[in-house]
Formats: C-alpha cells, structure tokens, sequence
C-alpha cells in the first residue's frame, strides 16, 4: 500500500460526531460516567427499573458524551 491508500483507509473509518470529536471513548465503559451510573444502579435495586427513566437516560447521556454509541 502506498500513503495515498493508507490515507484514504483512514477516511472509512465512522464519521466524527458533532462536535467533531473522534467517536473513539477514552475510556471502558464500565469506567465512564460513575456518578450517573451509581445513581441509576441505586435507583433500580430501590424502586425498579419503571421508576428510574430519569437516571437510566442520565447516565445513557452521559455515555454518549463520552463517545459511547448507545
């Protein structure tokens, strides 16, 4: 391969998201967003899945912000 075919492979790749950021995380994503996902967790053993959407889409939100596609 030479650098134009190298270069090009690299425009294949997923496009970058809206603020243009590499869609890549930085993270695992059972290390990103502790806070949101305490929150959700706790909410869930407590009063059930039905009765938490607010911190389910929270921490979803928060995922994303961190370049997850969820």
């Amino acid at each position: 391969m030479n650098g134009a075919q190298l270069q090009s492979g690299a425009t294949t790749s997923p496009s970058l998201n809206v603020t243009g950021e590499s869609p890549k995380p930085k993270k695992k994503i059972c290390c990103a967003c502790p806070d949101t996902k305490r929150l959700r967790d706790e909410c869930v053993v407590e009063h059930g899945e039905a009765a938490c959407a607010k911190w389910i889409e929270a921490h979803r939100l928060c995922l994303r912000a961190e370049g997850f596609n969820i």
